[in-house]
């Protein structure tokens, strides 16, 4: 587990079937997260029984914990060990953002990836109209090094997506 004051990442756990549930299912994230089918209750369960070895399957993902209250997840993805480098997006509980616990957890996701990983860069690509998530990961020292025209398909048409990477310096 990983902390910083009252937020801990933690692994994946059965009793987290429901909220995953909800939040895979939820169709307002569904733009985000590229989702187009709802995942049932055997799906979710056997995902989290079965890939939470970011070395086996290319990504893990942790509940991001408040209190005992799971408020979202934080995942990386993509992870490719040869060219030092992951994916990472954060999904947090409609009644629980804006109050920090994003910023929160991506730094200590930052430092699993320096530190356990030890990872070159982390990457990640933010519709431009999601005004907040850009905020919050150019906040973190993500830099905008690229546009995807026209890239996520949405129900008005396309959006253009930014591409964001963190070139992660080891501590000497």
């Amino acid at each position: 587990m990983f902390k910083d004051g009252e937020i801990v990442l933690r692994p994946l756990e059965p009793l987290d079937i429901d909220d995953l549930l909800r939040w895979e299912n939820d169709v307002e994230v569904w733009k985000i997260s590229q989702t187009r089918a709802p995942y049932s209750k055997e799906l979710i369960t056997q995902y989290i029984l079965s890939s939470q070895d970011i070395h086996v399957h290319g990504q893990i993902r942790f509940i991001i914990d408040w209190k005992g209250t799971s408020v979202g997840t934080i995942e990386l993805f993509e992870y490719d060990p040869v060219n030092s480098r992951a994916g990472v997006g954060i999904m947090i509980d409609g009644n629980y953002r804006n109050r920090g616990f994003g910023a929160l957890a991506l730094g200590l996701i930052v430092n699993y990836c320096k530190e356990v990983l030890f990872l070159r860069q982390i990457f990640c690509t933010i519709i431009l109209d999601n005004s907040i998530s850009v905020q919050l990961f150019e906040s973190a020292g993500f830099l905008k090094t690229g546009i995807k025209k026209d890239w996520i398909r949405v129900a008005e048409g396309f959006q253009s997506a930014g591409f964001f990477q963190l070139i992660l310096e080891r501590d000497q």
